[in-house]
């Protein structure tokens, strides 16, 4: 079983509204293999504090207006990493030391990688992640790499 359709075009547009806030390192993972509960991870980060807030917020807005409201979220009040549970969606918007810190990439490295168009991979450059021979997906920076 693969994401559906649904999930991926409602991730497509929730990694847009995230690039527009210049979010960093956007990714989508299709998860649906591992978990029955939703079908796509979309991980995103923030510079700052106020930067995650402003990406959770436009990347509601966004879905708002395809007819989708949250299901849950938490974490919002402390802005450090803020999950969005939309049901076929999971958005995770992370402060950039956190997403280092619990690099949920390498958490879900066996779940395959959703291609998002340019203009919703956000200001971090996809050449930041590197794929060596172990299959999982590492930020820029790793001291693994």
């Amino acid at each position: 079983m693969t994401a559906t359709e649904r999930a991926t075009e409602l991730a497509i547009i929730a990694a847009r509204a995230a690039s527009d806030i210049k979010a960093q390192e956007i990714i989508a993972l299709d998860v649906s293999e591992q978990l029955v509960l939703t079908d796509v991870f979309l991980i995103a980060s923030g510079a700052s504090e106020r930067q995650v807030s402003a990406i959770v917020d436009s990347v509601e807005e966004a879905l708002f207006k395809e007819g989708v409201k949250p299901i849950r979220r938490e974490g919002k009040s402390e802005a450090r990493w803020v999950l969005i549970d939309f049901g076929d969606v999971v958005v995770h918007v992370q402060h950039a030391e956190d997403r280092t810190y619990y690099a949920l990439e390498r958490l879900w490295k066996d779940c395959p990688p959703i291609p998002l168009p340019e203009d919703a991979r956000g200001g971090g450059d996809t050449g930041e992640y590197s794929d060596p021979d172990d299959g999982a997906i590492h930020l820029a920076g790793d001291p693994r790499q």
